[in-house]
């Protein structure tokens, strides 16, 4: 760990939290070592535990990305956090939800003193065209006890030998905030109140309720861009995002049709 990063600590991060977060709260465990913190709390899930369980893990072994990649988390060079929340809406409701996420951790990054965060839909968090973190859904359950993990990995203080596996451009928070030291305890209490306060509101008013807020934050909307389905691929402009969180894709022949997350990967051309 760069003697300029604190280690995490349980205790700093509960002080720093909120109210409505600390009252929402049912725990929160931090590790040195874990496989991966979203299959930690899936297997909480599937043993009864309530909503509102944060992990935290100075290091993941094994943590994941979208469609099955690899997410890098070497010791105390990042953040890797997931949380628990168990929805009583119909899965079919929580469409967007990963949109909503990415809002969260948008929120927390400027209220750390990080300006131009922007989000690449459907999950990634951006900073100057360049990948800072990532957002990954897993959920299970059923209706009436339906669960969903969300894991947040965040790029803090990666050494050129801990980047070099990564295949595309990417930024960690110490370039971004210079000579100002990383502050990770209370970045993580920032990402849980705010992932807390929008599962809320979520729960209420589902996307739409954040679509003006996504708007905001969105860095393709109006570019050329490539989506890579599971049997072909289209390209066109990107137009924003309906009230589903489908992205809206304009082909050369003038139609706009909605595309839905899941297995699309997304590529902005030049």
């Amino acid at each position: 760990m760069s003697a300029a990063l604190e280690p995490l600590d349980r205790d700093r991060i509960l002080a720093e939290l909120s109210d409505v977060a600390r009252a929402e709260l049912s725990r929160l465990e931090v590790y040195p070592t874990l496989d991966s913190t979203n299959a930690y709390l899936l297997a909480g899930a599937g043993a009864g535990w309530p909503g509102g369980a944060v992990c935290l893990a100075e290091q993941q072994t094994a943590g994941r990305g979208r469609q099955g990649r690899s997410w890098l988390t070497p010791f105390g060079a990042g953040l890797a956090l997931s949380l628990l929340w168990r929805f009583q809406t119909p899965p079919e409701a929580l469409s967007g939800l990963s949109l909503a996420t990415g809002i969260a951790v948008a929120r927390a990054l400027r209220n750390s003193a990080v300006s131009e965060v922007g989000l690449k839909w459907p999950n990634d968090v951006r900073w100057r065209e360049r990948k800072l973190g990532g957002i990954l859904l897993e959920s299970g359950g059923v209706p009436g006890m339906f669960h969903v993990v969300a894991g947040i990995g965040l790029n803090v203080a990666l050494s050129p030998q801990d980047a070099a596996p990564i295949d595309q451009p990417w930024v960690d928070l110490q370039e971004i905030l210079g000579a100002a030291p990383v502050a990770r305890n209370r970045l993580a209490a920032e990402l849980i109140g705010e992932l807390i306060a929008v599962y809320l509101r979520f729960q209420k008013e589902g996307f739409p309720g954040f679509a003006e807020e996504w708007a905001r934050f969105d860095r393709v909307r109006g570019r050329r861009v490539r989506l890579q389905l599971p049997n072909a691929t289209v390209a066109g402009i990107a137009r924003g995002v309906d009230a589903t969180g489908a992205l809206l894709l304009e082909t050369e022949d003038g139609r706009i049709s909605p595309y839905l997350g899941g297995e699309i990967s997304l590529r902005v051309e030049p």
